[in-house]
């Protein structure tokens, strides 16, 4: 009896085969990610009345967000606008959400002394918030601003007490505490309550509340089915202390985010909020929410010389996916909300943009060994360059976070680990990577197929490249062992084809998951400490054999077994916490193969 571990892009799940008996198969799971949440559904309707009263809101799921703590890796951080460094009413806000029909709840509280705004930028109280418009139809899927904060740019300091922050961006008419619209309302709501009185600090305040909804409908999302929805949202809340009247000792106006800082730009990585029918403030405990992906490791090792021949890159539980430029259906593939971050883009070259005859194509392989992580790359491209315009460039971007280095945001710094063909059709190191290679921690290698040249006429049909890059991630701050085993990925295809007359070439680049290293949005992956394949219990047999395919996979896997004897068997599914999901299938097999979907 054995079974065999497989590495789900959704759950990370372990699927076991038990023969005559039943036996609990067990994997050890990553840390728990720091850029999600639930968002439970409401059995009851909700009043947007800013007091918090429905028995739904003690029930909850909650986040803390706090001036000068990291909200969550890798996006998360602070920032200073004006005055002084260290606030005497530092932030501390308790964000909650909940769900009803297809609506998105926020419930937050904010302690502070001082609630107000003012006709000035980033002197204000507020929330800057984002949702990634799904009905969008262009990829990524850009940010819808919802902005809802004391700021009126068009009236006069100061402003007058009492007032109620204003609604700004995709639902809301310019310039700020405009009426709206119905329709604005409908997609979009708040109600606010004050302990105190804003713009007036003659009697400090203690806290204001928020109660918000979200009309999930108008951009695109639908909780309501039955696997639920991802929503991809962002706050920054801002606070300006000391304003109402100027007091210079106080005076500070700052910020702190979860995940992204801004309303109308995906920065560093989004808050991805979950929620399905049934799981509700009477459910009990929320599902973990795992990794996006999990990264396998093995045993053997590649020569990194450029050609993807290596036995381990043929060995099936090596994480594979394609990158392919115009290829809707194959971004839709992508785990999690891969199909909505993943995109493309042309930019102009010679002037102008010329029809792409030859896109970017090309298929990606990830493992790890040891400490290292292995990246191997095929790509079809029938013009091979070399070019010093990064927009004509042929070659990759691995956008990859640091471990614990922080940037100037105090989010995770990113870093660009770039390469191009070179003109002798060699691997030439771009941007961090040669930082990594000069200090001994990557290898990168190019090899040109058959029949490939490398030059910018496009006079000869190419047969592409292939390319092998590895990377000791203790080069990038990961201590001995991998410390918890998160890394977060996007990986960037460039691809620039060039002929004559010069108007007809072009560049293209087409990513999975994030196109720059400080950009929105990476995958969550999970680099898994047990090495993948087939693995055999005490006292198992060594006659049974479980295997599936695709491995990872996104909706579906197929789970493949044989038998060499008529045996009694139950094939079942288990999460990385030893959970049962789902048995698969119970009975009497005969000799021979067999497989069941999931």
């Amino acid at each position: 009896m054995k079974k065999g571990p497989i590495t789900a892009l959704l759950l990370g799940l372990l699927v076991g085969m038990v023969c005559g008996t039943v036996m609990t198969a067990f994997a050890q799971g990553p840390e728990p990610r720091e850029d999600v949440i639930w968002a439970r559904f409401a059995l009851e309707p909700i009043t947007l009345d800013g007091v918090l009263d429905e028995p739904a809101w003690a029930l909850a799921e909650t986040k803390v967000v706090e001036w000068a703590q990291d909200a969550g890796i890798p996006g998360s951080g602070w920032k200073v606008e004006s005055g002084a460094f260290i606030p005497s009413d530092p932030t501390y806000a308790t964000l909650k959400f909940l769900a009803y029909e297809n609506q998105l709840y926020l419930g937050a509280v904010v302690q502070d002394t001082y609630v107000g705004g003012s006709l000035d930028f980033n002197r204000f109280d507020g929330f800057l918030m984002a949702i990634k418009d799904h009905l969008d139809p262009f990829a990524p899927k850009p940010p819808a601003e919802y902005f809802y904060a004391w700021w009126f740019p068009e009236d006069a300091d100061p402003q007058p007490p009492g007032q109620d922050p204003a609604f700004v961006g995709r639902w809301a008419e310019w310039p700020p505490g405009s009426p709206r619209t119905p329709e604005q309302i409908e997609a979009w709501d708040a109600v606010t309550i004050v302990d105190g009185l804003s713009n007036d600090d003659t009697v400090l305040d203690t806290s204001y509340t928020v109660e918000m909804r979200f009309n999930l409908t108008s951009i695109g999302y639908d909780i309501t089915q039955p696997g639920g929805d991802i929503v991809e949202w962002n706050i920054s809340i801002y606070d300006c202390d000391g304003f109402w009247p100027f007091n210079p000792t106080v005076f500070t106006s700052n910020r702190v985010w979860w995940q992204s800082p801004w309303g109308n730009a995906a920065w560093f990585n989004e808050v991805r909020i979950h929620a399905r029918p049934g799981v509700t403030v009477a459910s009990g405990d929320v599902p973990d929410i795992l990794p996006e992906l999990v990264i396998p490791k093995l045993v053997s090792t590649p020569v990194i010389d450029g050609e993807i021949d290596d036995a381990v890159w043929a060995d099936p539980n090596v994480y594979t996916f394609d990158i392919r430029y115009g290829d809707d259906e194959l971004r839709q593939t992508y785990p999690a909300v891969g199909p909505h971050r993943a995109g493309q883009y042309q930019p102009e070259v010679n002037g102008g943009q010329a029809f792409v005859l030859d896109p970017a194509d090309a298929t990606v392989q990830v493992f790890f060994a040891g400490e290292i992580l292995y990246m191997g790359f095929d790509v079809r491209d029938l013009v091979v360059q070399y070019h010093p315009d990064f927009n004509r460039w042929d070659g990759f971007l691995v956008n990859i976070n640091e471990y614990a280095i922080r940037g100037p945001d105090q989010q995770l710094l990113g870093r660009r680990v770039g390469f191009q063909v070179n003109q002798d059709g060699s691997a030439l190191a771009q941007d961090y990577l040669t930082t990594l290679v000069t200090n001994g921690d990557a290898q990168v290698a190019i090899s040109l197929n058959t029949g490939t040249t490398v030059d910018t006429l496009g006079m000869n049909a190419d047969n592409g490249y292939t390319a092998e890059l590895a990377i000791d991630l203790t080069g990038l701050g990961y201590p001995s062992g991998l410390g918890d085993g998160r890394l977060f990925l996007g990986v960037n295809h460039l691809d620039g084809d060039s002929f004559i007359p010069t108007t007809d070439s072009y560049g293209n680049r087409t990513w999975w998951f994030r196109e720059f290293e400080a950009e929105c949005c990476p995958v969550w992956a999970y680099l898994a400490p047990a090495p993948v394949g087939v693995e055999r219990l005490a006292g198992a047999r060594d006659d049974v054999l479980v295997r599936s395919f695709p491995n990872p996979f996104n909706a579906k896997t197929t789970v493949r077994f044989g038998l060499p004897s008529p045996e009694m068997a139950t094939v079942t599914v288990w999460d990385m916490h030893g959970r049962l999901v789902e048995t698969l299938s119970t009975g009497r097999y005969l000799p021979g193969h067999y497989s069941e979907v999931w």
